[in-house]
């Protein structure tokens, strides 16, 4: 059950400030006491994507990378990171000699965690080290899953992954859903897959615009984010007062921002869709702040960090009904949903969703009701660096041999 205990975080506002944003919540932690270090730490050797700290680049897997590393530490585990630069998962020949070289200089029996983006696509750099070291896969997204891939491509991706997930002793997935897809799609045994799911950090609340019409979206920009899905729906709902921020990276695929940018120039929405690029701290907590409704229109999702990001500000979510996006909106401990979800590829949904949004106050105040509540109860990150922790310390003694 959530400690529902309230703590102020912003002093009385002085002459010409705003209010307090709202309380934080204390957060759900994995144990009472889990910001005591251990004396001795054991070492985990991370290997993680080159641009794993490139703030032009953000996205879920990167930022999960990031706080688990500092986390984990506090549940007996100091993290020894190498991030490999590459075009993953297809690498070059040199980020392919730079992982091989990598994994090579590692002692026999090191435990050794590898970022599925930089394992899945080279089995045969990484399945014979399972010979002598103690590897686990951590899955952001399946490498099929990606939207826009030649089939001839996603099915070369698919088998690769699939050839490195059966190799190794254990596979580390970011949701329930993830899980069950992995241990469906590619026959791993069950009881080498487990779920480390996002943690979030609740913020204060967020204060909104007017409380409708601004519209937050926050993804790289990419087919398999579907912001053109986005674009579609606001088209039809043109006549309502809306404005929407797409936050994101915007150099993944060039191509595919040009489209979006024509999209929006054909239904004549350039004052009302701002392609704000990627931000971060301050930048980005602004941009949360002022939302009203977060909006996400993904193909594919394994979780959704996005999601929970918002319902720790206590923004209700309209999203797609795809993967693990409805684990991320969850429920309130009273049961109520924060957030819609809509059939994906269904933009006259989405458009018919946002205009109950606008004209139901009594939708509106139950949205964000649930969406407090919500907001109480997620999970933080010591959750998430606690069932790594322990996934990490069940590796067996002995490097198991590849299968």
């Amino acid at each position: 059950m959530t400690d529902v205990t309230l703590e102020k975080v912003n002093q009385p506002p002085g002459k010409g400030e705003r209010p307090s944003l709202g309380y934080v919540p204390v957060q759900n932690s994995a144990l009472k006491n889990a910001e005591i270090i251990p004396m001795s730490l054991r070492s985990v050797h991370f290997v993680m994507p080159g641009g794993v700290d490139d703030p032009a680049a953000p996205s879920g897997g990167n930022a999960y990378d990031r706080r688990v590393s500092l986390d984990l530490p506090g549940f007996g585990w100091q993290v020894h990171k190498h991030a490999v630069a590459g075009e993953w998962p297809r690498p070059g020949a040199a980020a392919r000699a730079e992982l091989a070289r990598t994994l090579r200089e590692l002692p026999d029996g090191t435990v050794v965690l590898l970022d599925g983006i930089v394992a899945c696509g080279v089995p045969e750099i990484v399945v014979p080290e399972t010979e002598r070291l103690n590897l686990a896969v951590l899955v952001h997204l399946p490498l099929g899953d990606e939207t826009g891939l030649e089939p001839a491509v996603a099915a070369e991706l698919d088998a690769k992954e699939r050839d490195v997930l059966r190799a190794v002793p254990a596979v580390i997935a970011t949701s329930d859903w993830a899980v069950r897809r992995l241990v469906a799609h590619h026959g791993l045994a069950p009881e080498r897959v487990h779920v480390a799911a996002p943690g979030a950090d609740i913020a204060p609340l967020a204060s909104g615009t007017d409380g409708v019409s601004r519209l937050l979206c926050v993804a790289a920009v990419t087919p398999r984010k579907g912001q053109h899905r986005l674009v579609q729906a606001l088209a039809a709902a043109a006549d309502l007062r809306w404005s929407c921020v797409c936050v994101g990276g915007l150099g993944q695929d060039p191509e595919y921002v040009g489209h979006l940018r024509l999209l929006i120039k054909e239904h004549g929405l350039e004052d009302r869709i701002e392609l704000a690029g990627p931000q971060a701290g301050a930048e980005l907590d602004a941009s949360y702040n002022a939302a009203d409704l977060m909006v996400l229109t993904s193909y594919a999702e394994t979780y959704g960090m996005a999601v929970t990001e918002a319902l720790a500000r206590g923004i209700p979510v309209l999203a797609t009904d795809v993967g693990g996006l409805p684990e991320a909106v969850g429920r309130a401990p009273d049961g109520g949903v924060p957030g819609i979800l809509v059939p994906p590829e269904d933009p006259a949904a989405l458009a018919a969703e946002l205009r109950g949004w606008f004209g139901e106050a009594d939708v509106r105040r139950r949205l964000k009701a649930a969406a407090r509540g919500r907001r109480a109860a997620l999970d933080g990150w010591a959750t998430t660096a606690r069932s790594l922790a322990g996934v990490l310390g069940r590796l067996p003694s002995e490097p198991r041999r590849a299968a």
